[in-house]
């Protein structure tokens, strides 16, 4: 038997985005009337047929959220995904939790299963590929068939949603204006995630905070942006260096690396060495010494996503007319690595 033609294969042989192709389809006044004949034409020479089921199901609420994160073993954005299933259960929502591990082949791929009336939005942490090589049509698709997204923590910028970010660089900023008030003369910056957006903003704010101290230069040198397979290679030689006695690591792997080859290289935490992480998991309190860090408040991030995205779904459109980018404030927890 020989498959039925779907949105997609028109899109493609078009080439067009699905989005345009469904739009047309439904006599959308956003397409040309140009535009809409020939994808019209296309289709009916193509025999497509719409999938009245699939259709039908869109047009009613399936009271279920759709929640696509990068990593379920990140404490992060498990406590994110708390925050979201507690404010939905709430209000009478359930969740289908799909992982992305970083790929942008997995994401797109988890949103076109459940985008078929399996759910009503999503609420989404955009995986590493897709920020990185700015591959966003699949969300836009999305938004484009009537499925509202909220995006949290990692966004794409040119895609049109409500946002719950945390500000990354002015936690930076207060994190390094820290170190150097407490007399932290040489200052090392670690990193894991330079490739994400997060990951700028928090050396953008690390950078900022030394010129607004009017630190030297050379400062800067002590830098360290590196994916997995090199970054404990790279800090074991950076912390030969033993005039080192400030460290900020951005995310969690460069704090937790940090912590322990400091440790081991001799350093006394926080008499020669003083350190602070990023994100507050269970680990940041039972490292010994116990680990000053910048708290995201990830279930209030959770929380947040949550109820945009629910308001969005049950208003109607001229009450909640304008996209939010809700931004949650930080705060540093003084523990045992720095002195007060």
């Amino acid at each position: 038997m020989k498959s039925k033609v779907t949105l997609k294969q028109l899109a493609k042989e078009l080439g067009v985005s699905v989005s345009t192709v469904s739009k047309a389809l439904s006599n959308s006044e956003e397409i040309s009337t140009q535009t809409k004949l020939k994808i019209k034409e296309f289709a009916t020479l193509k025999k497509y047929k719409p999938n009245t089921i699939a259709k039908n199901l869109k047009n009613q609420s399936s009271k279920t959220i759709g929640v696509i994160i990068p990593n379920i073993l990140n404490p992060f954005f498990a406590k994110v995904f708390s925050g979201i299933e507690k404010r939905a259960l709430d209000r009478g929502y359930n969740i289908i939790t799909g992982i992305s591990n970083e790929s942008f082949e997995k994401e797109k791929q988890v949103m076109e299963l459940l985008n078929n009336g399996s759910i009503d939005g999503f609420i989404v942490s955009v995986a590493e590929e897709s920020q990185t090589q700015n591959k966003i049509e699949h969300f836009n698709d999305a938004i484009n068939s009537g499925t509202p997204i909220v995006m949290f923590d990692r966004v794409a910028k040119d895609v049109v949603c409500d946002k719950v970010v945390v500000d990354d660089f002015e936690s930076a900023f207060f994190a390094a204006t820290h170190l150097i008030n407490i007399g932290c003369k040489n200052i090392a910056v670690l990193s894991t995630i330079d490739g994400l957006s997060v990951g700028k903003l928090r050396l953008n704010g690390y950078e900022s905070a030394l010129e607004n101290k009017s630190m030297p230069n050379d400062v800067k040198n002590h830098i360290i942006e590196s994916d997995l397979d090199l970054f404990d290679e790279k800090l074991a030689a950076l912390l030969n260096d033993k005039s080192i006695d400030g460290i900020f690591a951005i995310d969690e792997h460069a704090a937790t690396m940090s912590h322990k080859t400091a440790l081991k290289k001799g350093f006394k935490i926080p008499d020669q060495l003083n350190l602070i992480g990023f994100a507050d998991g269970a680990w940041s309190r039972r490292l010994t010494p116990s680990l000053s860090t910048v708290s995201q408040h990830a279930p209030e991030i959770g929380e947040c996503a949550a109820n945009l995205l629910i308001d969005r779904l049950e208003k109607p459109f001229t009450e909640f007319p304008k996209y939010e980018t809700i931004v949650i404030k930080t705060e540093l927890r003084y523990r045992e690595s720095t002195k007060r």
